[in-house]
């Protein structure tokens, strides 16, 4: 695997109105993706009623991911066994509350020895990456 994406990179692509759009849009030309199951539902949630100031209905929500983007990805897992080791580890790391689920992305794209992980919040990344994670970039 050589890259791995979040969930605010993936929303990027599907939203031609979002910063960094065509960046986004770009990853996808190419390169082999992947992502953690989770940034799924993530951008479900985002698209179909977060905080942005776009609502999507949720049928068209689903049939964009899934038919313009889920095939251009790897999904990866992980086990509840990997869950919980990285929650050990998450205090050696610094991770608190929600940051768990930025850095279950991050241990994701580890388990898949992705190169690169691209996201649009970088600083959320840096605050607990080590030697050893994949490149935290920007696309």
């Amino acid at each position: 695997m050589s890259a791995f994406i979040d969930t605010s990179v993936l929303v990027a692509a599907v939203v031609a109105t979002e910063s960094f759009h065509i960046e986004c849009d770009a990853l996808f030309d190419g390169k082999e993706l992947g992502i953690y199951a989770h940034g799924i539902a993530e951008t479900f949630s985002t698209l179909t009623g977060g905080r942005k100031p776009f609502r999507m209905p949720a049928a068209l929500a689903a049939s964009v991911i899934e038919e313009d983007y889920v095939p251009d990805l790897t999904i990866s897992t992980l086990t509840p066994t990997e869950m919980l080791r990285a929650m050990r580890e998450a205090e050696a790391r610094g991770v608190r509350g929600g940051a768990i689920f930025d850095f279950l992305h991050l241990v994701a794209a580890r388990k898949a020895r992705a190169a690169r992980f691209y996201t649009l919040n970088i600083s959320h990344f840096r605050a607990f990456h080590r030697s050893g994670d994949p490149e935290i970039v920007h696309p």
